[in-house]
């Protein structure tokens, strides 16, 4: 089994689901700020926001909020956001890739750091690990949505590539200039998605046992839940055995 997502359904399970919810509220509304600051403030003409609003209604985001958030770009309170990506090694030699959106170049890129170095692993340069993954946009959607037939024929007229189901739900995969109108014409076929999101995709994966699995979630979690923030990425691969005691414990 290989994937970030396992891992982030772990940690969001032992974790308060009030705050881990106020959070990503604050990551996507802070996203559509920057999206609406960079270029337009109407989806229409501007692909970034389309995208950032899309998936912060899939994440069953308040319409008020999404609102907020893109008035707050064209306020004096709007902060001057840069998007950096950091990129490093964890514990088993587990490449990653941590997006951010900040103000203060030199305290995230600081935090970052320090919780590479406490949790067991390297930050390294920019492209250090990126030619291990590939940029794709992704779309995932809930079991009940279709079947698998019904979601790959949909998601081949929408202009995907791929599309893989499983008892947890559909993934449709497609590629990163297409994600805002593969999107839109899914949405036409089979309703709202569960995420809406330009990722990164691991072509090579690191193996890790469980003593190796249990400290990239530490890792992770104190990364995932810095403010700055927005999205991280990892090539790991487990076993299903030892997915199976990491959500038991």
């Amino acid at each position: 089994m290989a994937g970030h997502s396992q891992f982030k359904n772990i940690m969001h399970r032992k974790g308060k689901q009030d705050a881990v919810r106020a959070k990503l509220f604050s990551k996507l509304a802070r996203e559509i700020t920057v999206a609406a600051r960079q270029g337009l403030p109407d989806p229409a003409m501007n692909a970034r926001l389309r995208l950032a609003i899309q998936n912060a209604r899939a994440q069953s985001m308040p319409k008020d909020n999404i609102e907020r958030a893109i008035k707050k770009a064209s306020g004096n309170e709007a902060e001057a956001y840069e998007t950096i990506r950091y990129e490093g090694y964890g514990p088993g030699g587990v490449a990653l890739i941590v997006e951010a959106l900040t103000d203060n170049r030199n305290r995230t890129a600081g935090a970052v750091r320090s919780y590479f170095t406490k949790y067991g692993g390297n930050l390294g340069e920019t492209n250090s690990v990126a030619f291990m993954f590939d940029r794709v946009g992704e779309i995932a959607y809930a079991a009940e949505s279709g079947s698998a037939d019904q979601v790959l024929e949909a998601a081949i007229e929408a202009g995907a590539s791929d599309a893989t189901s499983d008892d947890a739900g559909h993934v449709v995969t497609c590629g990163f200039e297409e994600l805002g109108e593969v999107a839109v014409r899914l949405d036409e076929r089979l309703g709202q998605p569960l995420s809406v999101k330009a990722v990164w995709r691991a072509k090579v994966t690191a193996p890790l046992d469980e003593e190796g699995a249990q400290s990239l979630m530490k890792l992770l979690a104190a990364i995932e839940d810095d403010d700055d923030v927005q999205n991280v990425y990892t090539n790991f691969e487990v076993s299903d055995d030892v997915m199976a005691r990491l959500t038991a414990a």
